[in-house]
């Protein structure tokens, strides 16, 4: 009897603790996560982004439901999300999930706010279908409305959120210039690089020559200049650095005309004024074994076919210096980049190199001339470490520090105008994003930009007799450990038949 008793109590403890459980779950939302990329933990951004909630915001989830497991299973991911930003928040996210495929009438109303359907294969009945899903949110804060059209698996889910939610709810955003007037890209040559700024900032274009307003801009960005800066105009600029405002700067020290094989230095009087701070642009390019190609055509027979050629001049960057700029970068592409150099003026000014070349990386000097069918050779790449890009801190006032980053490319954040524009690589503009950040002292979108690993190679850089070894060793070593398998169970066997037949039964 006591023992039943027992029993009895046993489980009436765990259902219990069952039950305490549930509960405690259900008012503290918290997730494990072994994730490398941690996309299952806030970062410090999202969880002030969500603190400084004063409002609440609203979420409508456009998800289609009965979708293959990959559909759904980023509708959970989204869902558990909420749950945490709406505890993070203090009941300041406010959310629910709508179907939009249960009417006709309903797609056309969740497409008229700007989320489109995307076809995505399913089997039913051993035969591999179409359907259309929706994975949108729209976001309401007051008269604000912010729509995600597509919303993406993995870390990048907390940034769209994240941000989205930031550009809503910030009322007051400080303005930032882009320096216009010199032959600079406009605003609409930069779609990407304004679609990320527009988070924090408004975006307007800037003209040196009206000193009055500049006061109205917390920091300037110049991309890309062709043309003159007058004396007037870096006069202005030197007053703008004086009173503690960040200057974001992506130069190109040389002209290069690719398909006429021209490349030529060139000169605006920009490069002047940031050699006075100890800022050298040199006249360079640098060549980098690491790089990316190009594409030329190879003429067979009467047919012409593109052919992809390594290009030194296109150097890839893996190598980042441990700053916030730079955090959480892995792989960004210049095309003909300078170096940078800095020649220290004072004690209170520091330079950190935040972009640099791999080790088997060189500069030439004008003149240079292309040679496509070039054989390069370690011979040809006898630096490493070069830098091409960095930012002066300048703390001779602790009360009104000064901030310069510069590039020595100008064209790795631009996308062009029409027929002409290319997308860039998402790490490109997360870099001069975090630039314009930390000159303009908001770097709070920084961590988040870069939560989403792209990827994670064995080693940065693999000679083709290493790479071989590896595509040889992943397929001999399953092998491998097969026939080693059987050769252990073959012996153990053969023991184990040795043993019974010596046994004595009598």
């Amino acid at each position: 009897m006591a023992s039943k008793n027992s029993n009895r109590l046993r489980i009436l403890l765990v259902l219990a603790v069952l039950v305490l459980l549930n509960f405690v779950a259900s008012k503290w939302f918290f997730r494990l996560d072994f994730t490398a990329d941690n996309r299952y933990t806030l970062s410090d951004a999202t969880k002030t982004i969500l603190s400084d909630l004063n409002d609440p915001v609203t979420i409508d989830a456009y998800f289609s439901e009965d979708m293959p497991t990959q559909i759904d299973k980023s509708r959970q991911d989204f869902e558990d999300l909420l749950i945490e930003y709406k505890n993070r928040s203090g009941g300041n996210i406010e959310y629910q999930f709508i179907n939009p495929n249960v009417s006709q009438e309903k797609e056309r109303e969740v497409q008229q706010e700007g989320i489109m359907p995307i076809s995505v294969q399913a089997r039913e009945r051993d035969q591999i279908t179409q359907k259309r899903a929706y994975l949108g949110a729209v976001l309401k804060f007051g008269d604000e409305k912010e729509v995600i059209p597509v919303i993406q698996p993995g870390a990048a889910m907390e940034y769209s959120l994240s941000s989205a939610i930031k550009k809503i709810a910030i009322t007051d955003k400080p303005k930032i210039g882009l320096v216009q007037g010199h032959g600079e890209p406009g605003i609409g040559e930069l779609q990407q690089f304004k679609e990320l700024m527009d988070i924090l900032y408004l975006t307007e274009s800037a003209d040196l020559n009206n000193a009055e307003a500049l006061n109205a801009f917390q920091s300037l960005v110049i991309i890309a200049p062709k043309d003159s800066f007058s004396v007037a105009e870096l006069s202005n600029l030197e007053n703008f650095y004086t009173q503690g405002k960040g200057i974001a700067i992506a130069l190109n020290r040389m002209d290069v005309q690719l398909q006429q094989g021209l490349v030529a230095p060139q000169s605006t009087g920009l490069e002047t004024w940031l050699a006075q701070k100890g800022i050298l642009v040199d006249e360079n390019l640098v060549i980098d074994a690491k790089c990316g190609n190009i594409t030329v055509q190879q003429n067979m027979g009467v047919f012409s076919i593109p052919r992809p050629i390594k290009f030194p001049y296109l150097p890839e960057i893996t190598n980042f210096a441990d700053h916030p700029i730079t955090s959480g970068l892995e792989d960004v592409s210049f095309i003909f980049a300078s170096t940078v150099a800095f020649a220290k003026q004072d004690e209170a000014q520091q330079f950190t190199s935040l972009v640099r070349s791999s080790g088997n990386a060189d500069t030439q000097s004008p003149p240079i001339s292309f040679d496509i069918d070039k054989q390069w050779t370690s011979a040809d790449f006898r630096q490493r470490n070069l830098t091409m890009g960095g930012v002066l801190e300048d703390m001779t006032d602790p009360a009104l520090p000064k901030r310069i980053v510069v590039f020595g490319d100008g064209d790795f954040v631009i996308n062009g105008a029409g027929q002409q524009a290319q997308g860039q690589k998402p790490d490109n503009l997360s870099l001069f994003a975090n630039a314009v950040d930390f000159v303009s002292g908001e770097t709070g979108l920084n961590e988040l930009r870069t939560k989403t690993i792209m990827s994670r190679p064995i080693e940065k850089e693999l000679t083709d007799g290493k790479r071989q070894m590896i595509k040889m060793a992943n397929f001999a070593l399953p092998i491998a450990l097969i026939v080693l398998y059987g050769i252990l169970r073959y012996s153990n066997n053969r023991r184990k038949r040795r043993n019974w037949m010596q046994e004595d039964y009598s």
